[in-house]
């Protein structure tokens, strides 16, 4: 398995979530986005000069901040066949 932030990966690759390694605040926040543990996800585009992620999520996107990207932990290997 490989495991990296979120803000690691290219456009277009897809990885489930494995957890965050924000706070309470941020978990709940992302749950609200429908990000959670076990959901798979695709980079679609990575903003230049340090703007946000955008990411899809069950057909949504949704963007994110690259901090907030940052302490999303995703395991790369377990959605390519998706």
């Amino acid at each position: 398995m490989n495991n990296r932030p979120l803000l690691q990966l290219k456009c277009g690759h897809r990885a489930r979530v494995i957890g965050f390694s924000g706070g309470h605040m941020l978990a709940d926040k992302l749950r609200q986005l429908g990000i959670v543990p076990g959901v798979c996800v695709r980079v679609v585009r990575v903003a230049p000069l340090k703007g946000p992620v955008l990411i899809e999520v069950d057909g949504r996107s949704i963007a994110l901040g690259r901090q907030i990207a940052s302490q999303v932990q995703v395991a790369e290997d377990e959605c390519d066949s998706l």
